[in-house]
């Protein structure tokens, strides 16, 4: 056999018996070729150990590793986000509009965690009449044509029902059994604006505030007009920590539920009470006649949906 000619018949290689890479001692970019001399790669020989060091004898079929020095990820800054108190902002803002805001100071009696409704200084307004909803004989699933129907981003535009209005994006109603519900209610003082009470939590009927497009019906708890009772005095410090004395009303209120879809009213929850049996822990009252207003009572709106709804 020709030691001429390489295995398989190819050709010769012009290159053949050459040593690789740069004349011996000579740095490749400014750094030598290799890892340390005699150092082992993952545990294996290294074929390349002692490159460019003094005594190396390149071993034949094997070519000098090339390296590249890892590129650090720049680094990101990260912004800190200072919000102001939603307590203290909520307090400034009542006090531009003439509301008082009090916490109680002289009674241990504790509450609701819900706060009563906000009073304001305006006169009270009518009620949007619900009779505006469609007829009866129209279909649940059909939305009537009505240029105030809203469509909902959150639980609280919800209240747009209470008002006479559908909300577009609502569940279709077909039964009160199954029906995830929301219930509004109004104030003596603020009779066109609807404040969201949630009740019932746990039960079948029972709407979480990112659940509003599952939501089929409202209930509107509305304020009856000549139901205000005997105030209850109760001691709080203002604002300002100054001691003063707000009469807390008790009211009665009037449950009607809707299809949320459609704004049509499919039934009654009866009378609901708003108690002042106890001096809240915190209250809004209206500067001008030092008068608060309890909210309806979460017990009854609970029974009256159970019934209705369960």
């Amino acid at each position: 056999m020709s030691d001429s000619h390489p295995p398989y018949g190819g050709p010769s290689d012009p290159n053949a018996g050459q040593p690789w890479g740069p004349p011996p001692g000579q740095p490749v970019s400014g750094q030598p070729w290799g890892p340390p001399p005699g150092q082992p790669i993952s545990g294996q020989p290294d074929p390349y150990g002692g490159y460019g060091q003094p005594g190396y004898q390149q071993q034949p079929g094997y070519a000098p590793p090339q390296y590249a020095a890892p590129v650090q990820p720049p680094k990101k800054n990260r912004g800190l986000m200072i919000g102001l108190g939603v307590g203290a902002a909520t307090v400034a803002l009542l006090a531009l509009c003439g509301v008082g805001v009090g916490v109680i100071v002289a009674n241990g009696d504790d509450d609701d965690p819900t706060p009563p409704p906000i009073a304001t200084s305006s006169a009270p307004g009518g009620d949007t009449n619900p009779s505006t909803a469609p007829s009866p004989s129209e279909s649940q699933d059909d939305v009537p044509n009505n240029n105030n129907a809203v469509t909902a981003r959150y639980s609280s535009d919800f209240d747009a029902v209470c008002a006479g209005n559908p909300v577009l994006n609502a569940a279709a109603y077909s039964a009160p059994a199954g029906s995830k519900a929301y219930t509004f209610y109004n104030s003596p003082t603020r009779l066109e604006s609807w404040s969201l009470r949630s009740t019932g939590y746990g039960k079948s009927y029972y709407a979480k505030s990112d659940e509003f497009e599952k939501v089929s019906v409202v209930g509107c708890l509305k304020y009856q007009d000549g139901s205000e009772g005997e105030g209850r005095k109760c001691q709080l410090k203002d604002s300002d920590d100054k001691i003063i004395t707000v009469d807390y009303v008790s009211s009665r209120y009037t449950l009607t539920f809707y299809a949320a879809k459609t704004a049509q009213k499919i039934g009654d929850g009866g009378t609901i009470n708003a108690p002042a049996v106890r001096c809240p822990s915190f209250v809004t009252y209206n500067k001008a006649t030092m008068k608060a207003y309890a909210s309806p009572d979460s017990g009854a709106i609970e029974a009256a949906m159970d019934k209705f709804l369960g």
